[in-house]
This record gives structure tokens, sequence and C-alpha cells, in this order.
């Protein structure tokens, strides 16, 4: 069923035309991604959606009924309240009545808000948005509007939104730059190219198939009237007069063939690869410590790194990986340990914390002048750089970084936060160092950057260290892992993030297997000696346990029925889901009994 409409939008900035003519329809349970380039307008798109903005020229219809949750981008807070108290008025103001502050302290802890009770000016930009990704997941809606949802999560915590927006009973709209996330959670991407939007049913990787197909198609119809014009035009030379009917269609088509719109090849962002050489000796760290008071970072931490390295870090929010990669790159002192650096080493830092409009800080954490022209800015660290293919200007440089003519003498404050945090990547490597720190490169830079970052790491001749927690970039950049574990140690695993991830869960489960077989062994040994037959009430529960997993099995079944049918009613729906996971709970608890029993039972040698 339509729930909204977006009809004929439009909306130009400044000079800059980013929506023309958009049209989109929502379904109840359409679940869309939007992608494109940094500034071309996927944010605007949901903020006109979501009703924040409005558009130039157009119309949102929606329904009457229609509720939408929305997650900016950059979000607000009143700080004048908590940021409990933020979280809850805007899912009441959402048209949820009921009592959920339990709920959302929980939902807050898991996200890393510990202290619900404090100002939100105490927070950091990450801690914001997720408090705000809180607030919009629980407000009740009938389409979520998510900016950027999985910035500054955890991989703990992409994977847990993940998993809940793909249970989600209703649709979503939502921007991100995760791989991995558009392909398990959405069934459509909605492209934003040069003003014009292109629907595509399908997830992430059915996209890339079907844009393939599509520009295809259009190079192909371009070669096409090519031929055609330049057969209309040979006749036109031979000085073709509009005689008849005939001729007069010849010459309107001639016309049309001439004004026509061409195809335009996607510009993609180029990067040669720039560096100093290195020496033989890189960066030696060895009993690395850190602690903040009470709470241990990391502790006798030791790598020698080798030439050409591919390091991924990661671990949950708060664990201390970006006060690892401040210790390498001299920003932080240790508190014991030392780290060595070669005389040849250049280190290019790529801070987490250099994105926001507003922040006045730039690549290498200095303050910056925002009325700065882009070029200016590039120009600070070199008129020229050393490239495999000889010099390249500045100017040149930001043209391959998608900054055309006109941007390049714009102010830094016009930029978009991902345009931004292209610029300062442009910094970092104008520098030409010969090892690249990384910290959260993947927040908010577009897919096709990234896809051109990605590259360009593959033939960079250095070292890489990068904290991230974008799977599909750790998959495709790094060859080994180290991994920030609970309990504040460090472990290595190479490979990617999925290698990782296999051997984390294999060995997990080991443990978890052989500790449960270890009890299970010692409970039944304990009984064997301690009795020769099933007590009274254990007798009892063996005689009637299967009749109760059957009725809590049948129960089950009917409250699956009574979600479905209640799919549109909200508080009926969480009443049903409530019950629905403590009846689970209850039938895997019996079940774990009748095991237990019937273990007992066959060491006994039957029932009595």
């Amino acid at each position: 069923m339509n729930i909204l409409n977006l009809e004929n939008i439009s909306k130009t900035y400044m000079s800059k035309t980013v929506l023309h003519d958009i049209c989109i329809g929502i379904d109840d349970s359409d679940k869309i991604g939007v992608v494109g380039a940094n500034g071309t307008g996927k944010s605007t798109l949901l903020a006109i959606t979501a009703g924040v903005i409005e558009a130039d020229e157009g119309a949102v219809v929606a329904g009457s009924d229609i509720r939408i949750s929305y997650l900016p981008q950059d979000p607000a807070f009143d700080e004048s309240k908590t940021v409990l108290e933020n979280v809850t008025a805007s899912i009441y103001a959402g048209g949820d009545h009921w009592d959920k502050v339990g709920e959302i302290k929980a939902n807050l802890s898991k996200f890393g808000i510990d202290d619900p009770d404090c100002s939100p000016s105490i927070l950091s930009g990450g801690q914001k948005k997720r408090a705000a990704l809180v607030a919009a997941i629980m407000t009740p809606a009938d389409l979520l509007i998510l900016d950027e949802p999985t910035n500054h999560l955890d991989s703990e915590m992409i994977e847990w939104l993940e998993d809940y927006l793909k249970r989600y009973r209703g649709a979503i709209l939502m921007v991100t730059h995760d791989r991995y996330f558009l392909d398990e959670v959405t069934d459509q991407i909605v492209e934003i190219d040069k003003g014009n939007a292109y629907r595509y049913t399908a997830n992430y990787s059915g996209y890339l198939e079907m844009k393939e197909q599509r520009m295809d198609y259009e190079q192909a119809a371009e070669r096409k009237a090519a031929a055609l014009y330049k057969k209309d035009l040979a006749w036109m030379l031979r000085g073709a007069r509009a005689r008849s009917t005939k001729q007069k269609a010849y010459i309107k088509r001639f016309e049309e063939l001439k004004d026509r719109k061409r195809p335009e090849e996607e510009r993609e962002l180029e990067l040669s690869s720039l560096s100093v050489r290195m020496g033989n000796k890189t960066i030696n760290i060895d009993g690395l410590c850190k602690k903040y008071g009470e709470k241990t970072l990391f502790s006798a931490f030791s790598y020698h790194f080798k030439k050409l390295d591919r390091i991924g870090i990661i671990g949950p929010n708060g664990c201390g990986k970006t006060t690892l990669l401040k210790c390498i790159t001299g920003d932080v002192i240790p508190d014991a340990g030392t780290i060595e650096t070669g005389q040849t080493i250049k280190i290019g830092y790529f801070r987490q914390d250099n994105v926001a409009v507003g922040t006045g800080g730039d690549a290498a954490g200095n303050s910056i002048n925002e009325n700065m022209r882009v070029i200016d800015y590039i120009r600070e660290t070199a008129e020229f750089i050393n490239t495999g293919d000889g010099p390249v200007s500045a100017s040149l440089m930001c043209e391959r970084f998608l900054f055309d003519g006109n941007m390049q003498y714009a102010p830094i404050s016009k930029l978009s936060g991902g345009e931004r945090r292209r610029l300062f990547l442009l910094k970092v490597l104008m520098g030409a160092p010969n090892v690249i720190v990384l910290d959260e490169p993947t927040n908010d830079l577009d897919i096709a950057t990234l896809r051109i970052l990605e590259d360009y790491l593959d033939t960079f001749a250095g070292i890489v260290i990068t904290v991230s927690h974008d799977r599909y970039f750790l998959d495709r950049v790094v060859t080994t892992v180290f991994s920030f574990e609970p309990d504040g140690s460090i472990i290595r695993c190479e490979g990617g993030y999925s290698d990782y991830l296999e051997k984390h869960r294999a060995s997990k489960e080991a443990v978890v297997k052989q500790k449960t077989e270890k009890q299970t062994d010692n409970r039944s040994q304990n009984r064997i000696r301690e009795k020769k037959k099933l007590s009274f009430k254990e007798q009892y529960d063996y005689d009637h346990i299967e009749e109760e997993i059957e009725a809590l099995e049948k129960r089950s079944a009917e409250l699956d029925d009574q979600i479905a049918k209640a799919a549109s009613d909200y508080p009926r729906l969480l009443e049903l889901g409530r019950e629905k996971e403590a009846l689970d709970f209850e039938l895997e608890r019996k079940f774990e009994r009748f095991m237990e029993l019937q273990e007992l039972v066959d060491k006994l040698g039957g029932s009595e």
C-alpha cells in the first residue's frame, strides 16, 4: 500500500540544482537505500521527505495518519534537558504514550550511553548520533528515515541494527555508505545522480549490475543517435529545403538530434600513488601501556610494523582504538613502553573528528578558517606534488578529487560533510606520507570515493593503519586485524574482517561447547552417585513436560498469526511481541529441562 509520494521535487542551493523534478513513491513495506556522490542531495532528499525542509518546487503527499520518524545527519539536542529527557520527548512526540523509560535506558546503554541523565553538552558527536538513533528507532512510525545510521557504531551495534531493520514492520528510507549493510537491509536502491533519481528494485549488489546495464543502454542509444545525426548533417549540408512535409520532418529531427542531451560519463575520483621513500626502520612498538583513571585501555602491546603492512584495528567504542593511533602518531604519550619511528617515516593522519561542519579542525587537527577557499587550503600543503605520472598541481589534484573549477574557489564552509571529508583526505595525501593512519575513514565518504580510495591503497607503497567498523572496507583493504577484546587484550588475526569473525566465532563456540560438556558431565556423574531414582518432583516433571511443551508450541503458533494480523496496530503489536518473547524463552527453558530429565532417566536405566 502506498503511504507517501514525492511529486516533482526540485531543490537548488545557491546556483547548484541538487534535485530536479524527482518523483518517488513509497509503499508500506519498502526498504529503500539512497546512494550517490557527496553533495548530490541525498540528505536533502531525506530532509524534504521528513518535512524538515521545504522543496523549491513540487510536493510531498502523505496519508493523514502516516507517522514518520527521522534521524538527521547531525542531530540537535536541547541542552537544558538530560539525554534521557531529550530522547523520551522525541519518542512521545511520535505518538507513543506507553511508559518506555526502562526500555529507553536499556537501548541507550546498548549504544554506549551509560549515563542517560547527563547533559548532551558533554557527549561527543558520535554519542549524540547514537542517542538520536535510539530515539528514531523507538518512535512509532510507518516510515523510518535514517541518514547515515551506521556512522559511529561499532561492529556489534551495526549487526544488531542490521538485524533490527531486517525485521522492521514498516517502510525504511535511508542513506548509508556501508555496502554490507545495504545488501542485507534494502530491497530497493534510489541513486541520485546530477539532480535525477534512478530507482532499482534490488539490493546494493543487484543495483551495481542493473546500473551497468543502464549505462550500457544509454551509451548504445547515444551511438545510434550520433550515427543518425551524422547522416542528417550530411543531408543538411547538401542544401536541404523544407519544400515538403517529409523534408520538414527531417529538419525537425536534425534539430532535436543536435540539441539532444548526451549521457555523461561518470566522473571518478582519480588518485595517483603519492609517497616518499621509506628506509629499513619503520615503526617499532614495545610494551605499550595506556590507562585513563582506573580503566586500562591496553597493556604490554608490542608490534614491529613491516613495509606494506595493511593493519585493521577493531573493537567496541571507547576501548582505546583511537588512543592507540594517537600514541603511534605522537599525539598521546603512553604510560609505559616505547615507540621507535624510523627517520624516513612520514605519517599522514586522517582523523575521525575532522568531518563535521563547524568543528574548525583540519586533517592535521589544526584550526582552519572556514572562509578559506578550497584551492588555498590545499596549496597550504603544496603547490605541486610529484606522482608516478610526473608533477601535478594542487588545482589538478582538486579536479581529481571531484572539486571542479567553481568548487575550488568556493569557501570551505559551503561544502557538505562528505565533501569536507574528501577535502581532508586530499590534504593528507598531498603531504606524500609513507604511513597512512586512517581513523574511521568511511564515515561520510560516498561509495564511489571509497572504491577509489580502496584501489589507491592497493598500490600505495607504504604502511596503512586503519580503525574502521566498515566490514566491507576492512575485508577489501586489510591483511591483518588487531582486535581489542573485552579482557583488555589485543589479539592479532591474519586476514580481513570476515576471516577474523569466522575464527573468533569458532573459538568462542569451542570454548562454550567445552564448558557446557564439562558442566553436563559433572552434573550427570554427581546425580548418578547421589541417587538411585528420580525425585518426586523430577518424576512429576518428566511425566507432564511433553504436554506442557506441546501447549507452549501451540500458543506460540497462535501468537505468530496474531502478530501478522496486527502489523499496523503498534500498541497491540508491542504487547504481542513481549508475550511471544516471554513464551519462547519459557519454551526453550522447558526443552532444556526435558533434555536434562531424559539424560538422567537414561543414566538410571528408565523412569519409575
